[in-house]
């Protein structure tokens, strides 16, 4: 039988039962000795430390900035449209000296890029650096082909458009000959323009990583391999090749590079100036334009198979075409770390044309790093200042 606890009376607490006892005071410490300076080293690796941290910091806020912010403005050079016709616009930029070269520039695209990349933005502009320069500055835009456009051909470009835009360009100068630069295919479309009229106005010619030697493409040769690559399929069923098939295209070529872009742009993220040029450069390198169904086919067939532009059988309208026919004074330059335009694809273009004067330069840099950025500003630009200075006078 369990026997209950016995009952206490529950007491009242009493005043004194709360009253706080005094610790005892501590004794006082004695003054501590001056704390002795960093050594060189720890100095070093602390403000390491602090500038990582700092950086860190800034990654963050400004990857918010950067996730938030709107496409930057490009081709800010001041211009002048002198000449419409379909989507094709041909610029005039305005001088900004009254020292300007006698013979005027004509900038040739290629039909497949947006011809900003050499506008970029200010303090990262061929163009504003060409104006600055004195030079008298007109650009071919092609514009975005429209479903109707998937009809023209190379001669339509070589033998129409191009050869119109030369003459508008030298009534709008009131001169009778001038200098082309082409980048890329419109270093193609130069080249070919230039054998097909040896005795027209085209006094200099400067390309940047054109193609000529089409067994030299690489990747690109293998992939439209005429056994797995159905070029008329694609045109007949497309009409104009979409731009993501050539985005996807390029991208391929280096398949990690835009992962490695994104990396090195998170690590960089706390410079501003680093930003601002992988966003302009990432930019146009996805703002393809479609490819001409037409002129993609005979592309393929006649210049990625055949090869017949450095073979010499190559015709344009009926009319042949050889290399040696390029009479002109010639600057061919190419990037050494390329691999959209292989340097096995470009080189033979200086052996090959009949011009006396004739230079072949190659820079550091790859496809688009060498006509734009800090780059080329210290390297191709001057270059090609000095090369159009001393024969456009």
């Amino acid at each position: 039988m369990a026997v209950a606890a016995p009952h206490r009376p529950r007491q009242t607490p009493t005043t004194d039962q709360f009253r706080l006892t005094p610790r005892p005071a501590a004794p006082m410490s004695r003054p501590s000795a001056a704390r002795e300076p960093l050594s060189e080293g720890d100095a070093d690796v602390a403000a390491r430390v602090a500038d990582a941290i700092e950086r860190t910091i800034q990654r963050n806020v400004k990857g918010l900035e950067y996730l938030a912010a709107s496409d930057l403005p490009v081709g800010l050079t001041p211009r002048d449209v002198i000449h419409r016709r379909g989507t094709l616009q041909l610029y005039h930029y305005r001088p900004v000296t009254d020292e300007v070269y006698r013979v005027p520039l004509l900038l040739v695209m290629s039909l497949v890029s947006k011809p900003y990349i050499l506008d970029l933005t200010p303090g990262q502009s061929l163009v504003e650096f060409l104006v600055g320069r004195g030079f008298d500055v007109y650009m071919i835009d092609w514009g975005t082909p429209r479903p109707e456009d998937s009809r023209l051909r190379l001669e339509d470009y070589l033998l129409d458009f191009l050869p119109e835009c030369v003459a508008e360009v030298l009534a709008d100068s009131g001169e009778h000959e001038l200098s082309m630069v082409g980048y890329c295919m419109g270093g193609l479309l130069s080249v070919v323009y230039a054998a097909l009229e040896p005795n027209g106005p085209l006094k200099n010619l400067a390309c940047f990583t054109t193609p000529v030697d089409f067994a030299g493409m690489g990747l690109h040769r293998r992939w439209t391999d005429p056994r797995w690559f159905d070029v008329d399929r694609i045109v007949d069923t497309l009409g104009n090749v979409p731009p993501e098939m050539l985005f996807q295209a390029f991208d391929m070529l280096r398949p990690a590079s835009r992962a490695a872009g994104r990396l090195r742009l998170w690590d960089n993220m706390w410079n501003d100036e680093f930003v601002k040029s992988f966003r302009l450069f990432d930019r146009w390198s996805a703002d393809q334009i479609p490819f001409p169904g037409e002129a993609f086919r005979q592309t393929t067939k006649e210049l990625m198979w055949a090869n017949r532009l450095v073979k010499g059988e190559l015709t344009i309208g009926g009319r042949p075409l050889k290399l040696e026919d390029v009479r002109v004074p010639l600057l061919h330059v190419t990037a050494e770390h390329d691999h959209i335009v292989p340097s096995a694809a470009s080189r033979p273009l200086v052996s090959l044309a009949g011009s006396s004067d004739k230079q072949d330069l190659v820079l550091k840099g790859g496809h688009v790093s060498l006509v734009a950025g800090g780059n080329a500003l210290y390297r191709l630009w001057p270059q090609l200042d000095a090369w159009l200075g001393a024969r456009s006078v």
